[in-house]
């Protein structure tokens, strides 16, 4: 035999050697039977977009198959492993007959329905996991029969109901569970840790769960990761577990209502029982009650501790020095607490930080300029604060950093011109300090800042540099409220990225440079209130970016251009200009040219008042004659309601009552659009086919008619186009009626919540419509607050006072029980003689009403301020402060607090959450990050403490910024100035 036939025999044996799962000759019986399982799964699915299960068939053996995997006989399928396929369909359960399978993984799939309760017989089974699919219903007891079960991931689906009480308690391998992400309600079982020795990792974050954390997890003593966040969990911090889980690495309890001992007030021995633990690398315990005394425990922490997130509570005091003995920290958040002294000069020995905030404190004295040596710091938050002093030049040693906010604060002085060494910076807010003199050439030519350049609400001064035109990549530049001069130079061009610019509320001087125009990306330019002159460049008009310009108070002669962005622009845009010639559709008359006919009629003025003056001595006599005629004759009809008219001012048309009641059919039953408990609305049609809206009080004496006097007040006194303007009203003694603009789409409340009868209003808003919205509503609001001649305080903010006319534009309405101030402190109307206890009455509707009235406390701008974050929490979750759900302590906000963070499906709206499926993902991650702004913002506006809220000012502020997101700004050039983070997944 040769050398060819040997290895001829040596291959052959080598191939009948392998098993068959390998190169199979046939099928087991068992393992076909494990095939028709399969290919009962496989029946199952209704979309296989990457045709992965192609394979699965007649001709090819199962343990070929795609995602399987038999056992090293070939015998029985062990494994089915079909992870981020993209699979649709609900889990056979079919799958429950194959009795050796030892690894099942369906996750980050589109699977649904529910979890089939034959999957409990798989007791060879020791890794499971669904997680990120769309699994509803409760998780069977069945699954208590596995006891060999290692590794249960069941995160990020729609499961619901308690605990499974079962898997706790009889599957005690476990090693890893995961039911984060879901709907779970109840209690967390009492005995969860009695059995479960082995476990090293639970995660039962994003639940509706409630109770005390059980003392029982203290038996699980290899424990080394806990997350409970964003639950409902009360009790006191878990120090006892912590002294018994030696291991722990990872504690995560933050978004709960959990509290420190003796009463809420010490802090001290949960602290002392982690500073035991010396395994520990992140300590989460964000947004809870904390209150107490900062920890000074934390000096005696284990060095490998790399964060810590406190942020979000009620912690007092000041930061002890010994923090820097946290080496290993690279992330410190102690942002919205009650902290206050002096920003520690020691905290610059954490060399590794990466991360610091202390925003939203009462922060003193001057920034340490030992911060300069944290080398590796790249975001530097201290906003909100009362930080004072200069801004240190050393923080030029900060090449990394991305992000420095310092804005709200009282810093003084000029800014150092070594900032310009912070060359990796994306965002420079300084805005809302005391900072004076010229900006340096070397801040204005940070060439690589991307997103956001603000120093405005400043006493900044001098020209504009030069400079500002290295900044090639940025995004947004907002110099407003300053005290700058000069011209706008022209070089400005070169910003070739910019969407937005403000240099309103200046001294800017000269023409406005036509190259400014020609940037190709800005939406938004914004040189209101300087001294600008000459015309507007032709240039804008054929911008393809720009979307709004505001070019009032200035002093722009010229006629308008035309086309593009001048076709929708509102008068608003040009007031103030009083030698500019508007060619606006709605004001065709041009100031020019009305002011050279005047000076042409001055000879024939001069003749018509001599020949007048001898005419009116005439009339005059003649008048009184008539009056003692006419006084006999028309006493008795003088008061006959269809000769009555009332105009409020000369603004306003006339109108008789004959008109409202023709207008109306009688007050017909069919033209009543709303009814309230203050009184009726109803439709109305008058005789030049203008419709409107007549709004009746219910009662027309006593408190209602001081209702309807102050709403006349109200809408005598304010203009602006988010507020609710009056046509005319009628007033007699014994009939009263306002007549409004009528409003196509109704109120915001039909659309929240439409009724059966409201079948022409759509079952939801879009995104974008509820934050146009919502911006109207805060503009109204600002200008009420802030901008009007006498502020207003609404005093009844909710979905039901707000209208929608008919391309979906938001005006705030019904100011019945308003109130007008000359401060901040409320103050009654002129002659108004409204007893304490009836102005305590009316301070708004359930659900709505700030915390602060309970307690007796007059109305104010943050009540206000209150109702409207209420608000945008109902239009993000479309639930009405009122809902049933609330009770036994519970309401709208610390159910929204509660649940957001992570997982937006457990309190989004149901229709955006469906609009967001045919999405692309880019725009999915726009909607995620304008939802999280809502809710964020909603939350600090419906802080208990007044002072803690922001303004409307802030707010409208903020909302214009996302509106402008949404259009398009993918960069976020919009930057929150109360502090808004953008992080989280919708779907």
């Amino acid at each position: 035999m040769d050398s060819s036939d040997m290895l001829i025999i040596t291959l052959l044996l080598i191939f009948l050697s392998f098993p068959s799962s390998v190169f199979p000759l046939h099928e087991e019986p068992v393992l076909t039977t494990d095939r028709q399982m399969l290919l009962a799964f496989k029946k199952g699915l209704s979309f296989d977009p990457e045709n992965f299960l192609s394979n699965w068939n007649e001709t090819t053996h199962v343990c070929q198959w795609n995602g399987v995997s038999c056992s090293t006989n070939g015998e029985r399928v062990v494994s089915l492993y079909l992870k981020s396929k993209y699979l649709q369909g609900t889990i056979s359960p079919f799958l429950g007959n194959l009795s050796s399978l030892e690894q099942l993984d369906l996750s980050e799939n589109s699977l649904q329905g529910s979890i089939p309760v034959e999957l409990g017989f798989l007791t060879s089974l020791e890794e499971f996991s669904i997680r990120s699919n769309q699994i509803q219903n409760e998780v069977p007891q069945s699954f208590g029969l596995l006891k060999k079960l290692r590794y249960i991931d069941l995160s990020v689906n729609q499961l619901g109901g308690r605990l499974p009480h079962s898997l706790f308690h009889n599957c005690s391998s476990l090693v890893y569970i995961d039911l984060s992400d879901n709907k779970f309600v109840g209690y967390i079982p009492s005995n969860v840790g009695n059995n479960l020795k082995y476990l090293e990792t639970l995660r039962l974050y994003l639940n509706q769960l409630i109770g005390i954390i059980p003392a029982s997890l203290s038996n699980s003593s290899q424990l080394q990761e806990l997350d409970l966040e964003s639950n409902f969990l009360t009790g006191v911090l878990p120090s006892e577990i912590v002294k018994q889980t030696p291991l722990l690495a990872i504690l995560y309890l933050s978004g709960n209502n959990l509290e420190s001992n003796d009463g809420n007030t010490n802090l001290t021995p949960f602290f002392t029982a982690i500073a035991n633990l010396t395994h520990l690398r992140e300590l989460q315990l964000s947004d809870n009650l904390l209150r107490g005394e900062f920890p000074w425990h934390i000096s005696e922490f284990n060095n490998n501790l790399s964060r810590i997130l406190l942020d979000d509570n009620y912690l007092h005091g000041s930061i002890p020095p010994y923090i820097a003995n946290l080496s290993s920290l690279t992330l410190l958040n102690l942002s919205s607490n009650l902290l206050n002294g002096r920003i520690p000069s020691e905290i610059s020995h954490l060399a590794k930080l990466e991360r610091l905030f202390l925003s939203n404190n009462s922060l003193e004295g001057d920034i340490p300029s030992v911060l300069g040596e944290l080398r590796h710091l790249g975001l530097l938050d201290l906003s909100r604060n009362k930080l004072s002093g200069p801004i240190p030049s050393s923080l030029a040693n900060l090449t990394l950093l991305r992000e420095l906010h310092l804005h709200h604060n009282s810093l003084s002085d000029v800014i150092p011109s070594t900032l310009g060494g912070c060359i990796s910076l994306d965002i420079l807010d300084l805005s809302y300090n005391k900072l004076s003199g010229k900006i340096p050439a070397e801040v204005a030519g940070l060439r690589d800042i991307g997103m956001y350049f603000n120093l405005s609400n400043n006493l900044l001064s001098g020209e504009l540099p030069a400079a500002l035109s290295k900044m090639e990549m940025i995004n947004a530049i907002d110099l407003s409220s300053n005290n700058f001069k000069g011209e706008i130079p022209p070089s400005l061009l070169n910003c070739e990225a910019a969407e937005m610019i403000n240099i309103s509320h200046n001294a800017l001087q000269g023409s406005i440079p036509s190259s400014l125009g020609n940037l190709l990306n800005l939406k938004i330019l914004d040189l209101s209130h300087n001294l600008l002159s000459g015309e507007i460049p032709e240039s804008f008009s054929k911008s393809p970016s720009l979307v709004q310009l505001n070019l009032s108070c200035n002093n722009l002669s010229g006629f308008l251009p035309r086309g593009r962005l001048f076709n929708s622009l509102t008068f608003e845009s040009f007031q103030g200009n009083k030698h500019l010639c508007l060619q606006l559709t709605d004001f065709q008359s041009c100031l020019q040219n009305r002011k050279s006919k005047l000076h042409s009629l001055k000879f024939l003025i001069l003749v018509v008042t001599a020949l007048s003056t001898s005419a009116f001595f005439l009339t005059v006599c003649f008048g009184l004659i008539f009056n003692v005629i006419k006084g006999f004759t028309t006493r008795s009809t003088n008061k006959i309601r269809n000769e009555f008219t009332l105009s409020l001012t000369p603004a306003h048309p006339r109108i008789t009552y004959r008109e409202i009641l023709e207008a109306t059919y009688g007050f017909e039953q069919s033209r009543l659009i709303g009814s309230g408990s203050s009184g009726y609305v109803y439709k109305g049609i008058l005789r030049d086919n203008t419709v409107v809206a007549v709004k009746v009080p219910r009662f027309q004496s006593g408190s209602s008619t001081k209702i309807f006097d102050r709403e006349c007040q109200m809408l005598k006194r304010i203009r602006h186009r988010n507020l609710m303007r009056i046509v005319t009203a009628c007033s007699l003694p014994d009939f009263k009626a306002l007549v409004l603009p009528f409003m196509a789409n109704g109120s915001l409340d039909s659309h929240l919540y439409p009724s059966s009868q409201s079948l022409g209003y759509p079952s939801g808003l879009s995104l974008i419509t509820r934050v146009n919205i919502c911006s109207d509503v805060a503009e109204g609001l600002s200008y009420l607050h802030h901008h009007s001649p006498v502020k207003v305080i609404h005093c009844d903010l909710k979905p039901t006072n707000i209208l929608l006319n008919d391309d979906m534009t938001a005006f705030v309405s019904d100011f019945g029980i308003a109130r007008l101030v000359k401060t901040v402190e409320e103050e009654n109307l002129p002659n108004e003689n409204i007893s304490s206890s009836t102005v305590n009455s009316l301070c708004g509707s359930i659900g709505y009403v700030a915390p602060e009235y309970g307690q007796g406390r007059s109305a104010s701008t943050k009540g206000d301020v209150y109702s409207f974050g209420v608000l945008l929490l109902e239009m993000v979750t479309r639930k009405r402060p009122t809902n049933e759900m609330f009770k036994e302590g519970m309401n709208l906000m610390q159910w929204v607090k509660n649940h957001y963070s992570g997982k937006l499906g457990e309190i989004v709206d149901q229709t955006l959450l469906i609009a967001a499926r045919d999405l692309s993902s880019e725009v999915k991650n726009m909607w995620e990050i304008a939802i999280i702004e809502l809710i964020e913002l909603g939350l600090l506006c419906t802080q208990e403490n007044p002072s803690r809220r922001p303004t409307m000012l802030d707010t409208a502020d903020d909302l214009d910024r996302l509106k402008r997101f949404l259009s398009g700004d993918t960069t976020m050039t919009f930057v929150p100035s109360i502090g808004i983070s953008s992080s989280g997944a919708i779907v």
